[in-house]
C-alpha cells in the first residue's frame, strides 16, 4: 500500500513538473510574439490603406508598393467594385485615401452625402476617341454622315466637344461640359448625331459612319485607342482635365507625410512608364 501511495505521489510530481514546463513555454512564446510586435511597431513603418477600383487604379497602386517600402510606408491596396464604399471608408477613417474617381463625381458625392473629401493629386485620364465605322476618314466626311455618341449627359458633352475640336461641328458658346446635340450651332457636314448607350457604341460601328467611344468600352470592343482612334481627347483638353482620376483623402489629411510620399511615387517616371506601356493609350498619365 505504501508503495502504491509513493507511486501516486511520484506521478503527481511528474505531471506537475510537465504542466509547469508547458506554462513556461507558452509564456515564453507569448513574450516572443509581444517582443516581435513591439519591434515591428518601433520600426518606423507606417501603414497606408488606399481603396481603388481593380482596373486600372489598383493595378497602378500595386506598382507603388515596393518603392514605398523604401520610404517606410506599407501600402495596402483595398479593391472595391462600387463607387460608394471607397468614399464612405475614407470619411470614417477606415481608409486613408482612395483612387477611383474624378472631381465632378467627388463634388457631387460630398454634396449629396455631407462628406468632407478632397482631391490631393491628379493621376490619369481615360480618353474618349472617334473611331471609324462605315467611313474611315475625318478628312472627307460625307454630307449627312451618322455619328454615334453616348446618350448619358456627361459623356455626350465630352463627345460633342471632341467633334468640335476636330472641326466637325461647332457648339454654342459657353455650353462646355453640359452640351447636348441641341446646342450644335454649326453643322457644315449636316452630320446626324445618334445617341446610343455608351457601352453599346463599339457594336454599333458597322451601322454608323463614326462612333465616339470611351476608352474602357473601346478596349472591351477590341479597339486600341492609341492606334485605332481617328482622333482622341488631348491631355490638355477641358474634358481630360475635368475628368482626371484623382487621389482623394479626408479634409485635413492633405499634408499627411505618408500621403505625400505616395503622391511622389505615383508621379514618378517609373509609374508613368508603367501606364504608357500597359494600357496602350486607354489610360494616359497627367503628370
Amino acid at each position: 500500500m505504501k508503495k502504491v501511495f509513493a507511486l501516486v505521489l511520484s506521478l503527481a510530481f511528474v505531471l506537475s513538473a510537465l504542466a509547469g514546463c508547458g506554462s513556461s513555454g507558452s509564456t515564453a512564446a507569448a513574450g516572443s510574439a509581444a517582443a516581435s510586435g513591439s519591434a515591428a511597431a518601433s520600426s518606423g513603418t507606417v501603414t497606408l490603406k488606399v481603396g481603388a477600383s481593380p482596373t486600372p487604379h489598383a493595378e497602378i497602386l500595386k506598382q507603388c508598393i515596393e518603392p514605398l517600402k523604401a520610404e517606410g510606408v506599407d501600402l495596402q491596396v483595398v479593391e472595391f467594385t462600387d463607387y460608394v464604399q471607397p468614399n464612405t471608408a475614407v470619411e470614417d477613417g477606415s481608409l486613408d485615401a482612395n483612387y477611383f474617381q474624378h472631381v465632378p463625381y467627388l463634388d457631387d458625392f460630398n454634396k449629396k452625402n455631407g462628406t468632407h473629401l478632397v482631391s490631393v493629386a491628379q493621376e490619369h485620364y481615360e480618353p474618349m476617341g472617334i473611331y471609324a465605322g462605315k467611313s474611315s476618314s475625318l478628312d472627307s466626311i460625307a454630307d449627312g454622315a451618322s455619328i454615334a455618341v453616348p446618350n448619358d449627359t456627361t459623356n455626350e458633352a465630352r463627345a460633342l466637344l471632341l467633334l468640335q475640336a476636330n472641326n466637325i461641328i461647332k457648339l454654342k458658346d459657353g455650353v462646355g461640359l453640359e452640351a447636348t446635340k441641341l446646342d450644335i450651332a454649326e453643322n457644315p457636314h449636316n452630320v446626324q448625331i445618334v445617341e446610343v448607350e455608351a457601352a453599346q457604341i463599339p457594336g454599333k460601328l458597322p451601322d454608323v459612319d463614326f462612333g465616339v467611344i470611351n476608352a474602357n468600352y473601346a478596349l472591351q470592343g477590341g479597339l486600341k485607342p492609341a492606334s485605332d482612334a481617328l482622333a482622341i481627347e488631348a491631355s490638355d483638353s477641358d474634358a481630360a482635365q475635368t475628368y482626371a482620376n484623382v487621389l482623394v483623402v479626408k479634409e485635413g489629411n492633405e499634408d499627411n507625410e505618408a500621403i505625400q510620399k505616395l503622391i511622389k511615387v505615383m508621379h514618378s517616371d517609373a509609374i508613368r512608364d508603367y501606364i504608357t506601356n500597359t494600357y496602350n493609350g486607354a489610360v494616359v498619365a497627367l503628370f
